[in-house]
This record gives structure tokens, C-alpha cells and sequence, in this order.
């Protein structure tokens, strides 16, 4: 009896003991739970409030307005690449006269040539002096264009040829969808410049390199199509007298 009573007492000591070990044990594992929870919970707020304060600084109003930049400049490229693949037909029409001033011809060649050999980029629209030189090729061009269209006036065989006249009709359409994509452009480049330059957007900006971009500036009758319209009837006049 008193070896067995002996041995119960063992056995409720090595219980309590057990019981009490599994108690620190579950209270640790719940510990670990709550804190792995806690972490998970804390990460997530973090990241809630970093994700808010990008989008409240204007750094997602940026990445916006920098793509509406850059798609009004793939329309401007679009429009003086689609110049540019008519003066070759444009060249070859009158190149036909033999009287034609030659020194005409070549000027738009060569300046056709130089606006190739300037091309720039939707990352270069923050260098003002490639944009400059892009833009002043481009005007360059324009003028070369003007001249030429001007020139062939005085020769009747020319403007009486039909693949003339609907070159001279899509040069002009041309001209005038130029000016209009690159007033588009001015218009999303200065959104996105007043944005940069405006607090506390300008933060972010210059956290992740946001910069000013460039914008056509006119000069004189540079925001005017060239004139390529001929008085027929004057001409016919003339032509009777």
C-alpha cells in the first residue's frame, strides 16, 4: 500500500510537470503565432502606407503624364516620318524638267538627308540642345519644301502633271497634321512640366529623375503649313495673253 500510494504521488508530480511544460510550450507556440501574425500585419501596413504616399506625391501622376508625352511624340514622329517618305516622289516628279532649278532639288535632298541623320528619341526630349537641333532640321526642311513648291509654279508642264498635284495635296494635309500633333505635344509636355516643377510632386521628381522636357518653340510663321497652293486661273490667264 505504501509503495503504491508512493508511486501515485510520482505519478501526479511527473503529470503536473508534464502538463505544465506542454502549458509553456503551447503558450510559446501561440507567442510565435501572434508575433509571425503581427509581422505579416505590420509588413502589409508598411507597404499600404508607402504604396499611398507614392500615389499621394504624384508619383503615379507623373508615370502618367510622361506617357502621354511620349505617345504625343510617337504622332509627331509618325506625321514628319510620313513627310519625309514623300519627298523622294516629290523630287523625282520635277527633277523631269529639264530647266527646273537644280539648287532647289538639291536643298531638299540634302536637307531630307540631315533631319535622317537627327533623329531623336522619347528619351532625349529632356536635352534641349538634341531637341533644338531636331527641331530646327525639321523647320529646315519645312522651308526647303516651301521653296520648292513655290518654284514650281512657274513651270506649267510640271504643275499640269496629275502625280504633282496629289503629291502637292498630301504635303499639304502632312504639313497641317504636323502642326497639329506638335501643338499636341507643347500642350502634354507643359502638363508635365507644371507637374514636376509643382509642390510636392517636384519631391518625387527629383527622387526618381523626372525631368523637364522640351517643346517646339515657334519662330516667325513657323506654326503655319506652307503655302502650296496654285492660282490655276491667274496662270491660264497669263498663259492666253
Amino acid at each position: 500500500m505504501y509503495f503504491a500510494s508512493f508511486c501515485n504521488q510520482k505519478i501526479n508530480v511527473f503529470m503536473r510537470f508534464f502538463n505544465g511544460l506542454n502549458s509553456v510550450f503551447l503558450r510559446s507556440i501561440k507567442f510565435i503565432t501572434m508575433k509571425k501574425i503581427t509581422s505579416k500585419i505590420t509588413i502589409f501596413f508598411l507597404f499600404t502606407i508607402f504604396a499611398l504616399s507614392f500615389s499621394g506625391c504624384g508619383y503615379n501622376t507623373l508615370v502618367s503624364l510622361q506617357e502621354k508625352v511620349n505617345s504625343a511624340w510617337s504622332q509627331v514622329e509618325n506625321q514628319y516620318q510620313r513627310r519625309a517618305d514623300l519627298i523622294p516622289n516629290l523630287v523625282k516628279t520635277v527633277e523631269g524638267s529639264a530647266d527646273f532649278e537644280k539648287s532647289v532639288l538639291t536643298e531638299v535632298t540634302e536637307m531630307r538627308s540631315r533631319v535622317g541623320q537627327t533623329k531623336i528619341t522619347a528619351e532625349d526630349l529632356n536635352d534641349p540642345d538634341k531637341f533644338a537641333k531636331y527641331q530646327k532640321a525639321q523647320d529646315q526642311l519645312s522651308s526647303s519644301l516651301s521653296r520648292l513648291l513655290v518654284v514650281a509654279e512657274n513651270y506649267p508642264q510640271i504643275k499640269s502633271n496629275e502625280n504633282f498635284l496629289q503629291l502637292q495635296s498630301q504635303l499639304e494635309g502632312t504639313e497641317n497634321r504636323i502642326a497639329v500633333e506638335r501643338k499636341k505635344f507643347n500642350e502634354a509636355v507643359q502638363e508635365y512640366n507644371t507637374t514636376v516643377r509643382s509642390f510636392p510632386t517636384l519631391i518625387m521628381a527629383k527622387i526618381f529623375g523626372f525631368k523637364e522636357k522640351q517643346y517646339f518653340k515657334g519662330k516667325e510663321g513657323s506654326d503655319q503649313a506652307p503655302d502650296v497652293k496654285f492660282d490655276f486661273k491667274n496662270n491660264d490667264k497669263d498663259q492666253k495673253k
